[in-house]
């Protein structure tokens, strides 16, 4: 029996730097029914999707050091700020400072007298004490790493701490052995070091807490509960895991809507911008489909349930934009190797220069101060958050404007573009075709013409078959159940009506069915110049009419494809339509190249032939007939609406049904890509300048920079400079910002 397929996320509790993705990555390679997985350093999380149980996972991260706990469906990323880090800066940062203090203002009792031996030896406990009470945490994970053979951040805090501590005490117990006696007592800088790690680890975690914005603000959408009209007319208020499909609920003006839902009764305006980066509210009638977590703005209404919970758009929205987030685009494959080799070398470095010292000569307290100063500028978080936190970020803007990311390597590869190609049905158009016009020929009048080709169009899903459907139904015009119908996607459609079989489409199924259409060339020709879509309707032995429909391009389609252009992307428009309709729509909204008259399946071969050519090609369709030519593009972009979002085929979601979003998208690639190189930039430079200067290289400069002290606020600064400077692309301002 085929095992079931799951998705969970963890939370990792003692995650402590880059080089622990790589023991988790590689610890989690041993499951092999692991689909994927994904760890979220900025966040210290860990996706999974496969079929092994959470606790399995969790067992093997717990045999390699790693404690972790289930993350539950709708939990926020990050529930806020842990004050214990600055608990313990406060606790190791006093006594540091004190201890500090006391040489410099010359209150430091002489190792010379048993007085002063013994108040340092006082000073020991005190001093072990604090360091294990602010620094314990990072003791046991030190610990842990060792004993599962690896070595992490902590390793490099605790090795260099606690070597300064036994030497301390060594200088303590064997004062003879130091001429310069507690000048050589090193618990200050052991103390300050780690109440340094402990400020940093509290002001970064402060400031990635505001990565996670935008997923908490979807998060705080939803209404806790809602007014369900029960079979009685009365009406009572039910918390939201009590709610059911078919729920009858009454939503009043200014109030959130609970759940996806169809309106039953009223109208009213429905702002919908925390879904699709709208502003404008939208007109919603008896029959619209409404979603959780919009704003009811004017007028009440009454709507039935659809969807529940974890099924609603909101809820699927906000699932994507988690995983997205924990995903890596191929930059960070950079730090990841990088971060796999760090703290051994570290450790190497310190050693190295200890005995380089050693051997010119230098005191043993020099030396140790030396090494630890290697140990604690070192900064593998650094590295490690270089990319990660730029996408979370990044990913969120994007789910604010309604533009949803699967991953980061479509977040990456958006920077990219050379190409975009564009579907025209719903994508350029509005894909809401309207009958604008009705030629007849021989034997029919038009409103006989109108009743066959509507009631042959019943069985289809087409956008245009459903114009021609609704466009009968408001003339009142009585329709045939149609029998034995038949479809070939892009071409057209056939059925019996009255034992009679009646073809639609375009001139290729004309052709196909042995129609003769010479004598509506001319109209045809005439139609498809102002950009309509005519099509033909015959029966078996002769051309009965041609019904034209025209899709109206959307408002914004001419500014967004100008907007392309600006960019420096070339623009090819890809469509079923006939030539003349598709040169009409292309030389109105201004397109470089276009094809017509192209099958759903051949769209995926343009597209190649593009790529071939050196291009980076965008695609950009509905998501369902153009699914090959979406996942062939290097970014697949979906045109969805509202509860639309499960778009398998794409890279990219857009919520609205604007061009503008693929613009928005490729800047925030753009501020992101530019984003995380600065990262990875200063990551590097700050470990490959500390680094050298922290073991003695820049002798000159030796008394200054050669500080434990110095060192630890350097490292903590260059995690918070990290977090910062990714922070900024939440006030970067989109074009279609206002």
């Amino acid at each position: 029996m085929k095992a079931e397929y799951q998705e969970y996320r963890l939370k990792l509790n003692n995650v402590s730097c880059a080089s622990c993705v790589n023991h988790i990555e590689k610890a989690l390679s041993t499951l092999k029914t692991l689909k994927s997985y994904h760890v979220n350093f900025a966040e210290r999380e860990l996706l999974i999707q496969g079929s092994a149980s959470a606790k399995s996972v969790m067992d093997v991260l717990k045999k390699h050091g790693y404690d972790s706990t289930v993350i539950e469906d709708g939990e926020p990323t990050n529930e806020g700020v842990d004050y214990q880090p600055l608990k313990r800066f406060i606790i190791s940062g006093i006594l540091g400072v004190i201890l500090f203090l006391l040489p410099l203002i010359n209150a430091a009792p002489s190792l010379d007298s048993y007085l002063g031996k013994g108040f340092w030896l006082v000073i020991t406990v005190i001093a072990l004490a604090a360091l294990f009470y602010s620094a314990g945490h990072i003791y046991k994970s030190a610990v842990k790493a060792f004993l599962n053979h690896h070595a992490t951040m902590d390793t490099l805090i605790s090795v260099g701490t606690l070597a300064a501590w036994v030497f301390s005490v060594v200088v303590i117990l064997l004062p003879s052995l130091f001429p310069s006696g507690a000048q050589n007592i090193y618990f200050d800088a052991s103390l300050i070091v780690v109440a340094l790690v402990n400020l940093g680890s509290f002001l970064e975690e402060k400031a990635r807490g505001k990565t996670s914005e935008a997923i908490k603000s979807l998060m705080g959408l939803q209404p806790k509960q809602a007014r369900v009209i029960k079979p009685d007319g009365s009406e009572v208020d039910v918390l939201l895991d009590a709610l059911q499909i078919d729920d009858i609920i009454r939503v009043r003006p200014g109030e959130k809507i609970a759940l996806d839902g169809v309106i039953t009764e009223g109208q009213s305006y429905v702002n919908e911008s925390m879904l699709t980066g709208e502003s404008l509210p939208i007109k919603k009638n008896k029959g619209d489909k409404v979603y959780a977590g919009t704003v009811n703005k004017e007028g009440g209404f009454l709507f039935k349930a659809t969807k529940l919970g974890k099924d609603t758009a909101l809820a699927n929205i906000i699932q994507m934009v988690q995983q997205a987030q924990s995903t890596k685009p191929k930059i960070a494959k950079i730090a990841d190797s990088v971060s796999a080799y760090f703290v051994p070398s570290v450790l190497i470095i310190a050693v190295i220069s200890a005995l380089i010292w050693f051997n010119l000569g230098f005191s043993a307290g020099y030396i140790l101060v030396a090494a630890m100063t290697v140990l604690v500028i070192a900064c593998p978080c650094a590295l490690g958050l270089a990319t990660p936190i730029s996408v979370i970020v990044g990913m969120g803007k994007a789910a604010k404007r309604g533009i949803l990311i699967k991953d980061g390597d479509a977040l990456q590869k958006a920077n990219k573009l050379t190409t975009v190609v564009l579907d025209k049905t719903g994508t350029i158009t509005k894909g809401k075709p309207e009958v604008v016009d009705i030629v007849t020929f021989s034997k029919v009048d038009e409103e006989m013409l109108l009743a066959l080709a509507a009631s042959v169009e019943q069985g289809s899903e087409h956008p245009l078959g459903a114009a021609i459907v609704e466009y009968a139904k408001t003339r009142s015009i009585t329709l045939v159940k149609p029998e034995n119908f038949k479809a070939l996607s892009g071409h057209g459609v056939s059925a019996l009506i009255n034992e009679e079989r009646i073809y639609l489409g375009n001139q290729k199924w004309m052709e196909e069915n042995q129609i003769n259409i010479s004598e509506a060339l001319s109209v045809l020709n005439e139609k498809a110049q102002k950009g309509y879509t005519p099509m033909y309707i015959a029966d078996s032995t002769s051309l009965l009419g041609i019904i034209s429909v025209a899709d109206p391009i959307k408002e914004d389609a001419k500014k967004s494809i100008q907007r392309f252009h600006d960019l420096g992307l070339k623009v090819m428009m890809l469509t079923g339509d006939n030539k003349h309709t598709a040169k009409a729509i292309a030389n109105e909204v201004g397109i470089d190249a276009f094809t017509a008259e192209v099958l759903p399946q051949d769209k995926k071969s343009e597209v190649e032939r593009l790529q071939s050519e050196g291009e980076c090609v965008a695609m950009v369709g509905d998501g369902v007939n153009d699914s090959p030519a979406l996942a062939q593009a290097d970014v697949g972009f979906a045109i969805g609406s509202g509860a639309d979002v499960a778009m398998d085929s794409a890279e990219i979601t857009l919520m609205r049904g604007s061009l503008d979003g693929i613009v928005e998208a490729m800047e925030i690639s753009r501020a992101t890509m530019r984003n995380i190189k600065q990262n990875l930039f200063g990551a590097f430079i700050y470990n490959v300048v500390g680094i050298p200067i922290a073991a003695g290289i820049l002798f000159p400069f030796i008394g200054v920079l050669l500080s434990p002290m110095i060192a630890g606020a350097a490292m903590a600064a260059s995690s918070l400079t990290v977090v910062m400077n990714a922070n900024r692309l939440r006030f970067i301002k989109l074009q279609g910002e206002k």
